[in-house]
């Protein structure tokens, strides 16, 4: 069975619930919650399977923080065998104005500590990735503290929204491949967001 390993990119512990740098560990809830599965801690992460369509997907949210996202990463890559291609990120970007989207196959860390340690542990930046952007409303020499912080109430009420779409983009990857998911959502993500907000309840599985 094809395997699959989807991490969402995150701090663990209470005092980072809703802030901005812990969209992944949100997007990877709003998908386990959907597939009716739930986390359990593990070695370095919370882990939860399940079987879609033929493929085995493995859900990851880190316990190492996000600075050493990649000693997770890297551990759950080779326990389950997961080879590179079948390797998906969710994490912010400070470099994307709030709720664009962007997947690739590959690049730089953009400044993301969590993906420059993956990069790192990895020794290569070619991994699939999809980035959320959470804008840069911030003073100089404030970005941790930004990221850090929770999203405001218009951030919030608006991320709701985006939920059903992260589900989507996940099983367009895993069945249709990273390609044509690129093309699907790069482009079209906020009419795609919109459609999903006023058509779906519950994306159909």
């Amino acid at each position: 069975m094809n395997k699959f390993l989807i991490v969402g990119i995150g701090n663990i512990g209470k005092e980072y619930l809703e802030t901005r740098h812990n969209v992944g560990f949100e997007a990877l809830d709003s998908i386990c919650e959907e597939f009716k599965t739930s986390f359990e801690t593990k070695k370095l992460g919370d882990i939860a399977k399940i079987n879609y369509k033929g493929k085995s997907l493995v859900f990851l949210k880190p316990s190492t923080y996000v600075n050493l996202s990649g000693k997770s990463v890297r551990y759950w890559m080779n326990k389950e065998k997961i080879i590179r291609k079948n390797l998906l990120i969710i994490t912010d970007d400070l470099n994307l104005d709030f709720g664009v989207i962007r997947i690739k196959e590959k690049g730089s860390d953009r400044g993301h500590n969590g993906l420059k340690n993956i990069n790192e542990l990895l020794q290569t930046n070619k991994y699939n990735r999809l980035r959320f952007g959470i804008g840069r409303d911030f003073l100089k020499d404030k970005q941790s503290d930004y990221v850090l912080s929770q999203w405001s109430q218009k951030e919030k009420s608006e991320l709701i929204d985006y939920k059903p779409l992260f589900n989507q983009i996940v099983r367009s990857y895993v069945i249709e491949g990273i390609g044509p998911t690129m093309n699907k959502f790069n482009k079209k993500w906020k009419q795609l967001m919109e459609l999903t907000a006023l058509r779906w309840t519950h994306p159909p599985f």
